[in-house]
């Protein structure tokens, strides 16, 4: 989005973290150092140091959130160029409240944008139980939206929360997740990164890119490649990293699954190749009410690869794939239904690639990133 607004002819500074998530680890390249400070896609990148560390319970996670919310301050304190608009991305809520304090220090306007609501998700998952901490994250997240000029939502089902508080449509805009459809676009199966990976180019590949994290409810996919083990033509294929990834990948030792090969994150202009190289893209959260209001942003990555999706979220995505016909959808941690999803597109090439061509141009018309950043121009030149 950011390098998109670049094109529109505005000119953005981003402050982010050293790269560490999920694995916990700062790169060796950036260690040592309190800040780094880079052009990429013509955006002006401010890194800065946070503490981050392998293991996540409360205190590192809050340490973690509170390192940046100090640091992004400080960096853009030192940043000495006027700024018309200070925009901060959700969760967590501690981002926002450095993008206010900076907002209120340069005398910008303040958008506060969610993709997801903080604290509600992290009480849900129990990363966040004291009493009086919860009490607090929502109060400062009533402070949050009232002080923002705008509140930028990437679910309708977000948007809808905000309404139901009493927030108006003046001040919250919808503008969804979508995929780069210049980056993920349709081609051939690269036959030699998949023999280089010991893949059989000519299985049927179901592809899950991103995070393994507590939200994504992925044991069932394990059991459903362990009842599929005797259809040798089926394979699973994980490209990410997450707190669950060393469980699943000890669980899928003992099951004995060798239909099953994990690969560690890949740099976003490698991951295209691993899509285009699958028959299928595995999309999944946990059976809980939290996860209706998703849309994950693999899907749209998926889609822009003309891929089927195997769907399993309840919700507003259900509901895009039904609307469009991109994909199956499954109940959420669903054995059965999963594995009957997967054998009818194994079985069916031709609604597969229907599937997969309706994603295409459904993304396009849609969901695409240059034109949803278009949409985010009109949105921040009207913010008063």
């Amino acid at each position: 989005m950011a390098s998109n607004l670049v094109r529109l002819g505005h000119s953005v500074t981003m402050i982010t973290e050293f790269p560490n998530h999920p694995l916990g680890e700062i790169p060796p390249h950036y260690r040592g150092k309190i800040y780094q400070r880079t052009t990429e896609s013509g955006i002006d990148l401010l890194r800065m140091w946070v503490f981050a560390r392998k293991k996540k319970n409360f205190v590192t996670r809050m340490l973690f959130y509170l390192s940046f919310m100090v640091m992004s301050f400080i960096g853009g304190c030192l940043l000495r160029r006027r700024y018309d608009i200070v925009y901060a991305t959700s969760p967590p809520l501690f981002v926002a409240v450095s993008g206010y304090a900076l907002a209120r220090l340069k005398r910008s306007r303040f958008v506060m944008e969610v993709r997801d609501l903080w604290p509600e998700s992290a009480i849900v998952l129990g990363e966040l139980r004291n009493p009086r901490f919860i009490r607090w994250s929502e109060q400062l997240e009533r402070f949050l939206y009232n002080h923002a000029r705008c509140v930028v939502t990437v679910t309708r089902g977000i948007y809808q929360y905000l309404g139901e508080r009493g927030y108006t449509a003046e001040k919250v805009k919808f503008i969804p997740n979508g995929a780069n459809t210049d980056t993920y676009k349709p081609a051939e199966k690269d036959r030699a990164l998949l023999t280089s990976l010991g893949i059989d180019p000519d299985k049927f590949i179901i592809i899950y890119t991103g995070l393994l994290g507590l939200i994504h409810g992925m044991e069932f996919v394990l059991y459903a490649a362990r009842r599929l083990k005797a259809d040798a033509d089926i394979f699973f294929l994980f490209v990410g990293d997450g707190v669950l990834k060393e469980k699943m990948i000890q669980t899928a030792a003992e099951l004995g699954l060798d239909n099953i090969k994990f690969l560690e994150a890949q740099p976003e202009k490698a991951l295209p190749g691993f899509i285009q190289s699958s028959d299928a893209g595995l999309v999944t959260t946990r059976k809980i009410d939290l996860c209706k209001g998703t849309l994950p942003v693999k899907m749209f990555t998926y889609m822009a690869c003309a891929k089927p999706i195997l769907l399993c979220v309840e919700g507003e995505a259900r509901e895009l794939v039904e609307e469009s016909r991109v994909g199956l959808n499954v109940e959420p941690e669903n054995t059965d239904e999963l594995i009957e999803a997967i054998k009818t597109l194994k079985s069916n090439s031709v609604l597969a690639d229907e599937m997969g061509k309706r994603g295409r141009l459904f993304v396009e018309r849609h969901f695409s990133r240059r034109a949803l950043a278009k949409e985010l121009e009109t949105v921040l030149q009207r913010v008063q």
